[in-house]
């Protein structure tokens, strides 16, 4: 197996299912639409717009039309100049988890091969991240600030989810994810102290 890429940009596919196949592939964030439910998603949208004007995102959607429509809501949401467009080859098929092919005949991200998907990402244009600098952020850290695990931490999380401008339905490990990607563990220590 070739050695993962790191990527610097924040990966976005349509569902779990694609996050999975590409997971062992990257050491990136990769967040998910859940399909159509972008639309109305508004704490998604707005972190997705952060990501991009900090990170830059890479779309990464199915060849067929509802992954097409997906990727202009997306881009048209998050800017153009902040986005680059990952593209799999229209390989009719079906995956293996699924009794029958989707509407298109059409493989989706998840049922592409390993090489496909990393062509796709780096003629996309994908950058090589560089190593961050200073502590990771751990769930022990979660935990000791108050925000996991103890008396009142959901109500801490949420209000420094509120303050970060971020979704407060994400799950430990993507707010793990999403604060690694973007903050320093000094300033969300800072902020733990000021809560």
């Amino acid at each position: 197996m070739s050695e993962r890429l790191r990527i610097e940009q924040v990966i976005v596919v349509e569902g779990r299912y694609d996050a999975s196949a590409l997971a062992p592939l990257v050491d990136a964030l990769i967040l998910t639409t859940d399909g159509f439910a972008i639309y109305k998603d508004k704490q998604t949208q707005a972190l997705l717009k952060e990501l991009g004007r900090k990170r830059g995102i890479i779309l990464l959607t199915d060849s067929d039309a509802a992954g097409f429509r997906i990727r202009t809501f997306l881009t048209n949401l998050i800017g153009e100049s902040y986005v680059k467009q990952a593209y799999v080859p229209a390989i009719h098929g079906k995956e293996a988890r699924k009794s029958q092919p989707g509407k298109e005949g059409l493989l989706g991200v998840e049922g592409i091969s390993a090489d496909l998907l990393r062509k796709a990402l780096l003629d996309a244009g994908a950058s090589q991240q560089t190593p961050r600098q200073g502590r990771s952020i751990a769930y022990v850290d979660l935990y000791q600030w108050g925000f996991s695990g103890t008396a009142g931490s959901q109500e801490k999380r949420f209000a420094l989810l509120k303050k970060l401008g971020l979704p407060n339905r994400l799950s430990k490990k993507a707010l793990l994810d999403v604060l690694n990607q973007l903050y320093t563990y000094e300033e969300i220590e800072a902020l733990a102290k000021d809560s």
